[in-house]
């Protein structure tokens, strides 16, 4: 699929068949896509929980308001990242860059994100949204659609997943089989009111 036709077909879906699934492949390849998001330094600071499990996604669904996509979804990925990246095994992320470059990289990370919280949690979130959306154009390229969600209890499905100390959720995202369109679109703020040339 061409990448504005997937753009302009993106939509939140609300409703899916839950009795489609996924098969690994079509997981990987999926997920294989997020993999390719960029993130500050290459640090990868995002971790993706593919949650397929019957009986933990009812629980989930249980810390999401009852929403009924997140058990009926053909899978449920919450986008988490890790806060101390940036520290953890640094080199790796510039494996197979020329040496000067690893080396200038690696030792900028440090300095730029220690002692600063506010940083690194801007920094998650923002590698967690350019995920997301990775996530949500490769589905629609592959034939599914999707949904972005904020509405959950983020420290009963951080139990749930058992997420570590240092990590945060940036956000949910269902992926599967609609069984009802997306609504028609509510309002769209006009060009010349969002988009700015120079200065406000």
């Amino acid at each position: 699929m061409d990448t504005f036709t997937a753009i302009e077909s993106r939509r939140s879906v609300k409703h899916y068949d839950p009795g489609h699934s996924f098969s690994e492949d079509e997981i990987t390849r999926l997920m294989t896509a997020a993999l390719l998001s960029p993130t500050s330094f290459n640090m990868q600071n995002w971790r993706f929980v593919v949650v397929t499990d019957p009986a933990l996604r009812q629980e989930l669904r249980g810390a999401s308001y009852n929403q009924a996509q997140i058990s009926e979804a053909s899978i449920l990925v919450i986008i988490t990242a890790n806060l101390d990246s940036f520290k953890q095994e640094p080199e790796s992320y510039w494996k197979d860059a020329p040496a000067e470059t690893a080396k200038a990289m690696v030792g900028m990370m440090g300095g730029f994100y220690e002692g600063n919280e506010q940083l690194k949690r801007d920094e998650a979130m923002r590698s967690a949204g350019i995920a997301a959306q990775t996530i949500m154009l490769a589905a629609k390229a592959m034939g599914y659609d999707s949904c972005p969600m904020i509405g959950f209890d983020p420290g009963k499905v951080g139990e749930l997943i058992k997420l570590p100390e240092n990590h945060v959720i940036g956000m949910m995202v269902t992926v599967g089989k609609a069984l009802k369109p997306a609504r028609e679109r509510s309002g769209q703020l006009s060009f010349d009111r969002v988009v700015l040339r120079d200065t406000f």
